[in-house]
């Protein structure tokens, strides 16, 4: 029994350092998400990320690999959110004639939400005695998971911090939005679905086009417009602040 497990334990070792092993693990899991969101009846609480990264977090402890390994295994699964994130310009311009109609709102909008955002996280954070990595880690909280990957390795922060982070922004955003709306009775979903594009970038864009394309569509322009601000107010904001 020792030496089958010595076995098993070396296979998984040398599995882990070619990307088959963390590719598989990641979509298995994920299907296994999508398998529980669906048989719970699409719970907004639950989306197949939340589910589906818990499953692979807790196979992840029960093998003999680090994240470091599994990480850069499947590395190439983050490259593949670039072409997803642009292909979202799709319905975006199916529904650009009603964006024309909101263009100052937008603008005005983009302008004051983005940097409340990361300045709010950023601030508490500051104020409970965070050092600057993490301040740096919190920061593109709120943008898709590549630009936020790619503004950690341009300013310093904590990749690994980085990707938890944006994964919890988007599933607040994605569950207590419409939750909100629907208590103040709000039901314009453009609003809505920019509120989400904005805070909770693509996991709540996902979200957003469960409710309508028309709230999909604006998240995804809100998705798009935040991190396109935010790649580059950020590193200017933390170049004038030393």
């Amino acid at each position: 029994m020792t030496e089958l497990l010595a076995t098993f334990n070396g296979l998984i070792i040398h599995l882990s350092n070619t990307p088959l092993l963390p590719v598989a693990l990641t979509l298995a899991c994920y299907q296994l998400g999508i398998w529980i969101y669906n048989k719970l009846n699409h719970p907004s609480w639950l989306p197949p990320i939340v589910s589906g990264g818990l499953s692979l977090a807790a196979i992840i402890t029960l093998l003999p690999i680090d994240y470091q390994q599994y990480y850069q295994g499947a590395k190439w699964i983050s490259f593949l959110l670039g072409p997803a994130t642009v292909a979202l310009a799709i319905p975006l311009f199916l529904q650009f004639h009603h964006i024309r109609q909101l263009f100052l709102p937008i603008a005005l909008t983009l302008c004051l939400g983005a940097p409340l955002a990361a300045g709010l996280a950023v601030s508490i954070a500051w104020l409970m005695g965070a050092e600057v990595p993490v301040l740096l880690s919190l920061a593109p909280k709120s943008v898709t998971a590549p630009i936020a990957v790619s503004l950690e390795e341009l300013l310093g922060g904590m990749t690994g911090l980085v990707v938890g982070i944006v994964s919890i922004a988007g599933v607040i955003g994605s569950v207590f939005t419409p939750i909100f709306c629907r208590w103040i009775n709000y039901k314009d979903q453009r609003v809505l679905g920019f509120i989400m594009g904005m805070n909770g970038h693509g996991i709540a864009t996902a979200r957003a086009f469960e409710i309508s394309p028309k709230a999909g569509a604006f998240s995804s322009l809100a998705m798009g417009l935040t991190g396109v601000f935010t790649a580059v107010l950020l590193p200017l904001s933390v170049s004038l602040l030393g």
